[in-house]
């Protein structure tokens, strides 16, 4: 039994279950190098959720997960095929009446749990704000654990680097391409070097176009990445967002709220 899983649960339990928290993972369906596989986003966004759900209805908290929305913003990886995209707005359309069916539930309290880096969920939030009385929180994992990453790994990760692999080796390892007794079936993850200097100091931005970026999609080098490392990393997801969960869960919305 896994009472925080929506899509497990029928309806005499769901009546009976008394939700407070929603938590809606988020993913995408892209390339990841050439040894990890175009669900990683997906399944990092369900791995997450489950154990950080599972820590905070152990602590109290009713908290349900909701089934993962697969599919993210990908026009910048159109070179590569198979990058399946939702455009931006396609996605707040999706995510707008999701959170108005929480909100006919009764369910006012939702986490957006996003696992892919092109899914930029921040506008959502400011238009949404006091247009309905769910009020939403959103969390980009991999930027949550920055403060700690040098601590467990030795590499950056970009994208498909040693973090990520990290964890498809510790949650999802039958899904993780091996070439024989040479390790990974993974490209070197380098990344090309633009030729303005401001696009590389970080002054200015752009939307990175994949193909001209990478050769395999991938930016980071995995040959380092366990699956130890990946559990300390899932260590530090839930030891901060199962308190935060069970927190909001107890809450009060007040017209301070979340003051």
């Amino acid at each position: 039994m896994r009472p925080w899983r929506l899509a497990e649960q029928n309806l005499a339990r769901v009546r009976e279950a008394d939700y407070q928290v929603a938590v809606l993972p988020l993913g995408a369906v892209e390339p990841h190098n050439l040894h990890l596989p175009y669900g990683t986003d997906l399944f990092e966004s369900e791995v997450v959720a489950d154990r950080v759900c599972a820590a905070a209805w152990d602590a109290g908290a009713r908290v349900v997960r909701l089934p993962a929305i697969p599919y993210g913003t990908e026009r910048n990886l159109a070179g590569f095929p198979l990058a399946l995209n939702l455009d931006p707005s396609t996605l707040q359309a999706v995510l707008r009446d999701l959170v108005e069916s929480l909100d006919r539930t009764g369910i006012h309290k939702v986490l957006l749990l996003n696992s892919h880096g092109g899914n930029d969920l921040k506008p959502f939030l400011r238009e949404m704000y006091g247009r309905t009385p769910v009020r939403l929180f959103l969390c980009d994992w991999y930027r949550m654990v920055q403060d700690v990453y040098a601590t467990i790994f030795s590499e950056p990760d970009d994208h498909a680097g040693e973090m990520e692999t990290s964890l498809a080796l510790a949650y999802f390892p039958d899904l993780v391409a091996r070439d024989g007794q040479r390790g990974l079936l993974a490209g070197p993850g380098q990344k090309a070097v633009s030729r303005f200097r401001a696009l590389e100091e970080g002054w200015v931005a752009i939307t990175r176009p994949w193909h001209l970026l990478t050769t395999d999609s991938g930016a980071g080098d995995p040959r380092q990445a366990s699956p130890e490392k990946g559990e300390r990393l899932m260590t530090v997801i839930v030891e901060r967002l199962a308190p935060f969960l069970v927190e909001l869960a107890a809450a009060p919305l007040d017209e301070r709220f979340p003051y």
